[in-house]
């Protein structure tokens, strides 16, 4: 009897899935395993099962292609999250369907490739028996116990190039540019792409702000002679009430977006300043993987066979380079990596005088490093800072 093993991709699309398909062809045919793809998704595990043949032929070329071959889906009936914490349990007649398809489909191993809702689906699987193997993805780059989600280094060099492509049109017209990015409750990709592309404030998830904040650092750098801005915020940042910004659908997560023209307005407001809003939203999941993407999403791919193969059910892979190793699913999906605001990457963007919004901008590099390091610079004895936005407006304009 042929050994066979099942992979699918599930959740939001991001680059690099194609890359794990085709590893997983590849080393399954070197292996001489037989390998199956469910389409759309964990729906095509059950009723109607819908699945084609997956083989390094039928995957050629597909290394730099975005998306996937095999469809994938974050609905449906085997929706197992409705927020950060709030998990919910599969129908158990959906489970024991699966169960069924595996079994008569003789799949040694079913890899299952997603985020941590997807991944929180293939823990229910494994603690009912069906013999599964997580891939993490996400271009949040939020699940624990992995250094990096493939889709992650794609979505910052999206966000990059566009905060490049602002900072021109904004030093030609004087502008203040705000630009949203994706990220649900983790701030990376704001935090990455705002250090890469050099942006001037980064509105984060994990550290609150005020609006105050931001428009004491963008007078500031007019007092530097610097007569634009460049704001990046995370779709999953809190406006200073504590509020997500989003739409409300019912048996869903709240739909993230709408942040970044709640803050470009405000701004405008507080300031009087041409302020412009430009939403990535779905280009940080499309297009080609970069190279970084492709190998790691490749690794994946061919280490999840291996997996399977020596039967570490019930795991995730997860890449601490330059070691890539697994945990088990359930310790993976069970809180999400979120940016650490005392990390050395907040550290090293306070230094380089990035703003997060939660302080005034004289105060940005005061302390930035352990105080047995050094200290950036102080504030002038006796300076006053600022404290009411309105005052620094009449301040700026007299």
């Amino acid at each position: 009897m042929s050994k066979r093993i099942g992979i699918l991709t599930s959740g939001g699309d991001c680059p690099g899935l194609n890359a794990v398909i085709r590893g997983t062809a590849k080393s399954c045919d070197q292996l001489g395993y037989d390998c199956i793809g469910f389409l759309k998704g964990y729906e095509g595990l059950y009723d109607p099962v819908q699945y084609v043949p997956i083989t390094p032929k039928n995957t050629k070329g597909i290394l730099s292609q975005g998306g996937t071959i095999l469809g994938s889906t974050n609905k449906g009936r085997f929706a197992a999250v409705k927020g950060v914490n709030n998990r919910v349990e599969i129908e158990q007649h959906l489970i024991e369907g699966v169960k069924k398809t595996i079994e008569q489909l003789d799949i040694d191993g079913l890899i299952c490739v997603g985020g941590d809702g997807s991944l929180a689906i293939a823990q229910q699987f494994h603690e009912n028996g069906i013999p599964v193997v997580g891939v993490p993805k996400t271009i949040d780059n939020d699940l624990s116990a992995t250094a990096f989600t493939f889709g992650f280094d794609s979505a910052i060099e999206c966000a990059t190039d566009a905060l490049d492509r602002l900072h021109t049109t904004a030093a030609s017209h004087e502008r203040i540019m705000v630009l949203e990015v994706m990220g649900r409750h983790a701030g990376w990709i704001a935090l990455h792409a705002g250090i890469a592309g050099g942006g001037d404030v980064i509105l984060i998830p994990e550290i609150p702000w005020k609006f105050e904040h931001i428009c004491h650092k963008i007078l500031h750098r007019e007092s530097q002679g610097k007569k634009f801005t460049l704001v990046v915020v995370a779709e999953g940042a809190h406006m200073p009430d504590g509020n997500m910004v989003g739409q409300e659908v019912s048996g869903q997560q709240l739909k993230l977006g709408g942040i970044g023209r709640a803050v470009t307005d405000e701004i405008e407001r507080r300031l009087h300043r041409e302020t412009r809003l430009c939403v990535l939203g779905h280009l940080q999941r499309g297009g080609a993987p970069t190279t970084f993407d492709r190998a790691l999403a490749t690794q994946f791919g061919a280490h999840a066979v291996r997996m399977v193969v020596e039967g570490r059910f019930g795991e995730m892979l997860c890449y601490r380079p330059p070691e890539m190793t697994s945990v088990p699913i359930s310790e993976a999906v069970s809180r999400i990596r979120q940016v650490d605001p005392d990390g050395p990457m907040v550290q090293a963007a306070r230094a380089l005088g990035l703003s997060f919004g939660d302080r005034p901008a004289d105060e940005l590099s005061i302390g930035v490093f352990d105080k047995n390091v050094c200290y950036i610079h102080s504030r002038p004895e006796g300076e006053e800072l600022l404290a009411d936005t309105e005052a620094a407006v009449e301040a700026a304009l007299s």
